[in-house]
C-alpha cells in the first residue's frame, strides 16, 4: 500500500516540484497540498495522509503551531519538517511540537523519499546537522542520574553511532553491509538496552553514557 503524503508549503512552485518528484515513486501517493498551516489542518481531515511534509515559516498558521495541533488531533499522522532553516529555535520548536523528522530543502530526492517511507514506519530521520544539534544540546544540559554502563555489542555500538547521525535503517544497512531487517532488530535491541522510547532519545541517552 502506498504511503499517503500531504505537502504543506506557502510556495506553490515548490509544492508542484515536490509533488512531481514524489509522485513518480511507486510507494508514495501525494494526496493533497496546502499553502499554510490552517489549510493543512483542514486538508488532513479530508485527505487522510500518513505523512505530512511541513514547511515551518508560513502565513496564517506557521508550521510549528500546525504540527502541534495536527499531532494532538491526528496522532497517527507523522510530520516531517521540511524547511530552509536549521537554526536552534526552529529545530527544537518543531521537534517539541511533535515532528518525527527534520530535513532541509536542499536534501537529495533519494533521502527525501527514504525519509517519507521511514516516517510512515514510525522512524525518525534527521538532517545530520540537526542530529548534531540534539547531541550538543543534551551535552550542555545536566544529565539525569544513569547507570554506570550499558552493555552494547560492537555491532550495536556501530548502529547507535550511525543512528545518532540521523541515518535511516536503510542507510545504516548500506553502511554496515547488513540486511535492513537485521538493522531493525539491532535498533529495537538498542532502544531496549538504553531504555529509550525512540531513536532520538536513544542517541541522547548514548551521549549521556559516553557511547558516542
Amino acid at each position: 500500500m502506498s504511503v499517503r503524503v500531504l505537502l504543506v508549503d506557502d510556495q506553490a512552485l515548490f509544492r508542484e516540484a515536490l509533488a512531481m518528484l514524489l509522485g513518480v515513486h511507486p510507494d508514495i501517493e501525494v494526496v493533497g497540498e496546502a499553502g499554510d498551516g490552517a489549510r493543512a489542518l483542514a486538508a488532513v481531515t479530508t485527505t487522510r495522509p500518513d505523512v505530512v511534509l511541513m514547511d515551518l515559516r508560513m502565513p496564517v498558521l506557521d508550521g510549528v503551531a500546525a504540527t502541534r495541533r495536527l499531532r494532538a488531533e491526528h496522532p497517527g499522522v507523522q510530520v516531517i519538517a521540511l524547511t530552509t532553516f536549521d537554526d536552534d529555535e526552529d529545530v527544537f520548536a518543531a521537534l517539541r511540537a511533535g515532528a518525527l523528522g527534520y530535513l532541509l530543502k536542499d536534501v537529495s530526492s533519494e533521502r527525501l523519499v527514504e525519509a517519507v517511507l521511514a516516517a510512515a514506519r514510525g522512524e525518525s530521520v534527521l538532517q545530520p546537522s540537526v542530529a548534531a544539534k540534539l547531541v550538543a544540546r543534551i551535552a550542555a544540559e545536566p544529565a539525569a542520574p544513569a547507570p554506570l554502563s550499558v552493555s552494547l555489542s560492537e555491532r550495536e555500538l556501530e548502529v547507535v553511532r550511525l543512528l545518532a547521525g540521523g541515518r535511516s535503517n536503510r542507510e545504516i544497512a548500506a553502511a554496515l553491509f547488513l540486511a535492513e531487517g537485521t538493522v531493525k532488530n539491532h535498533v529495537t535491541n538498542v532502544l531496549g538496552k538504553l531504555d529509550a522510547r525512540d531513536r532520538t532519545q536513544a542517541a541522547l541517552r548514548a551521549r549521556e553514557l559516553g557511547l558516542l
